[in-house]
């Protein structure tokens, strides 16, 4: 699949070592770190789970690359069903490598996921989960047309995470264009 400025594909398992480093990476966990997996078993049941989703329902996370270097990953997302803190639903999910923040490629990422969920698959709602102190990527769902619903738990000492939806009556309405870029400083 291949957006303006991106290449998404379904993950591999040869991702692996990507994916690991990624998640290994401090600035991309600073606000996210309770919910990345800790090491490469961790991180491997993570990518099995991803590649058992596509088998079981046909999508999910992608890896993405930009069209100039398509074989060099620069993060993974999509939409994927999962339940966090007892709320099932389809969940936003990106990791974007820092070289690549602020050029609204995530942004770009999840517009062509909710294309895909609500004109093609014909969902009702995507939800997100965020810390509240990541207001850069708060400002992302903001932008893209999530609002903020409630809050979720995720277990005993850890902070709660705002959960957005994002409605398909709502998407319906939102302008289609350039997504904006939003300032990630690590």
């Amino acid at each position: 699949m291949v957006t303006r400025r991106l290449v998404l594909r379904p993950p591999r398992e040869s991702d692996l070592d990507t994916l690991t480093a990624l998640h290994a990476d401090p600035a991309v966990n600073r606000f996210c770190a309770a919910a990345t997996p800790h090491g490469r078993a961790a991180t491997e049941a993570q990518l099995q789970a991803w590649l058992a989703h596509w088998q079981s329902r046909g999508f999910g996370h992608w890896a993405i690359a930009e069209r100039e270097q398509p074989e060099t990953l620069i993060g993974f997302g999509g939409l994927m069903h999962r339940s966090v803190a007892g709320h099932a639903g389809l969940y936003l999910y990106y990791r974007i490598t820092p070289q690549a923040w602020g050029r609204g490629l995530a942004s770009e990422m999840a517009q062509y996921a909710f294309e895909q969920a609500f004109e093609q698959r014909h969902e009702g709602t995507v939800v997100a989960a965020v810390l509240p102190s990541n207001a850069p990527t708060r400002k992302t769902l903001e932008c893209l047309g999530l609002r903020m619903k409630g809050a979720l738990a995720d277990g005993p000492g850890s902070a709660a995470a705002l959960l957005y939806e994002l409605r398909a009556d709502r998407w319906a309405t939102l302008p289609r264009g350039e997504p904006e870029a939003v300032a990630f400083a690590a």
